[in-house]
């Protein structure tokens, strides 16, 4: 089946829309079971991305972060799905740094093929799909990404909210001697960074789940990077028993390291 990447950027555009059209007023904050927030930003995003995807896709399930969880007894009989974050990065979203993005991406058989990344309070959209990955800024058209080759010092990107000890102890253990960098950076715009050549490597070693990291894998991987297991090192997987990601590690090219 076809898939009109322009259709998916639109649905990612009106979702980041309603996003910014809540974002630094005043808005219902929830909390969710795991006691992270669920703001009415969230709710309204992915009552766009769900209802537009479903009108356009009816045969594609969709799974999303904020709708009703599908067990895998039923999700492992899905050949293809669609597997969204309609928020991703909320506390940033509360905060104000505009760290924080939509994500939309198209699984096939565990892998992500297609992914798109809209940041609308940084006026970035990256895509990546059939082994092109591109960013477009408002207004521009859109140019295309490639992950580079790493420089020296590594430029390592992490998470100030989620950066842990185990996170320290692997930046130093690995580039210590070739010396680092350390750019902060929120949810899933690491991964894209990367896929922009801004960036080398993101170790994620804490909790993380599905949706956060398909689409943007999905740019990274068609830009020429990978996202891989910390403990085995191989490519992350999707549509598992368990939604929650092993550690991971997302890099470019380190041929030259």
């Amino acid at each position: 089946m076809a898939y009109c990447i322009d259709g998916i950027k639109a649905v990612a555009e009106e979702a980041a829309d309603a996003i910014m059209g809540i974002y630094g007023g005043e808005y219902a904050v929830e909390k969710k079971s795991d006691q992270s927030p669920l703001t009415e930003a969230d709710r309204a995003a992915n009552d766009i991305i769900t209802e537009s995807l479903k009108r356009l896709y009816p045969d594609i399930p969709v799974l999303s972060e904020e709708g009703a969880q599908t067990g895998h007894d039923k999700r492992r009989s899905w050949g293809e799905f669609w597997l969204i974050d309609p928020l991703d990065g909320t506390k940033e979203f509360m905060g104000g740094s505009g760290d924080f993005t939509v994500n939309i991406a198209l699984v096939r058989d565990g892998k992500p093929v297609l992914g798109v990344v809209n940041a609308p309070a940084k006026k970035k959209l990256y895509a990546g799909y059939e082994g092109v990955s591109h960013m477009q800024e408002e207004g521009s058209k859109p140019k295309r990404i490639k992950a580079g080759r790493c420089q020296k010092p590594v430029r390592v990107v992490a998470s100030a909210s989620h950066f842990n000890q185990a996170t320290k102890s692997y930046i130093e253990s690995n580039f210590e001697k070739t010396g680092y960098e350390l750019v902060n950076a929120g949810s899933s715009l690491k991964i894209c960074m990367i896929a922009q050549g801004l960036a080398d490597v993101y170790p994620r070693l804490g909790p993380t789940m599905e949706w956060d990291t398909a689409a943007a894998h999905a740019v990274l991987k068609n830009a020429g990077g990978r996202i891989y297991s910390y403990e085995t090192k191989k490519e992350l997987t999707y549509n598992k028993r368990d939604l929650r990601n092993p550690w991971f590690v997302a890099q470019g090219d380190f041929t030259n390291v």
